[in-house]
């Protein structure tokens, strides 16, 4: 009796052991992958639930303000393109306006969800896209001259100038479109070249460096087109 009595203690004891050291694996798995969410050692902590770069620490204000700056930047590039195929008399700066509304409108989107995802302000799409846009880095440009209001907003055109592109046609229009789309352009390579050095959304500065090839590309064409007119 005195063994059956041993034997059942010893093996009560063995599965309660084997219990706990299952408890502490358990525990300790749990605190390691707590770790790894965090990435270790100097990296950022774990996000709650967000894509990675949809965190707040992955991007800066500057990022914020070239968003905000750029998209309404592109969408009077969109507004002025818009106009040449029923303006234009040159099948070359039809093409090329078709391009540049084919690669910006999409820069659009994919900016203003990062806006979003960073809980920040969308521009508006109403009102006139010349508008100066809040939080844009001043440093990127000193103005337009005779448009108060508008630092840090390069090569956007004024009322006026939207004006008298929309009311030229043919040989003209053409002469017009690629001499404020030269400038717009211009003011586009520098507010991304703003991005690229100060901001830190990786997404954004790659943004601004495909910007920045695109569109000098682009200010070389129109330059050969505007010299042959």
């Amino acid at each position: 009796m005195r063994n059956t009595r041993t034997l059942t203690r010893r093996a009560l004891l063995g599965a309660a052991s084997v219990t706990a050291a299952l408890v502490l694996a358990a525990c300790g798995g749990g605190e390691e992958n707590t770790g790894e969410a965090g990435g270790g050692s100097g990296s950022a902590p774990a996000s709650t639930g967000a894509p990675a770069d949809a965190t707040a620490g992955a991007h800066n204000a500057q990022d914020v303000a070239f968003a905000q700056g750029m998209i309404p930047h592109h969408r009077q590039a969109l507004e002025m393109a818009g106009l040449a195929a029923g303006r234009a008399s040159s099948a070359q700066v039809k093409d090329l306006a078709a391009r540049i509304e084919k690669a910006q409108d999409p820069e659009i989107r994919t900016m203003s969800g990062w806006l979003t995802a960073w809980g920040e302000d969308v521009p508006a799409a109403s009102g006139s896209a010349s508008e100066s846009m809040p939080g844009m880095d001043h440093s990127a440009g000193s103005g337009m001259p005779g448009m108060p209001g508008m630092p840090g907003m390069p090569g956007m055109m004024d009322a006026a100038d939207m004006d008298a592109l929309e009311a030229a046609s043919g040989a003209d229009f053409d002469t017009m479109f690629l001499t404020m789309m030269i400038d717009h352009h211009k003011g586009a390579v520098d507010m991304a070249t703003t991005e690229k050095n100060k901001g830190a959304y990786r997404a954004a500065t790659s943004m601004a460096d495909a910007i920045i090839t695109a569109q000098t590309a682009e200010i070389a064409e129109m330059t050969k087109l505007l010299d042959k007119s």
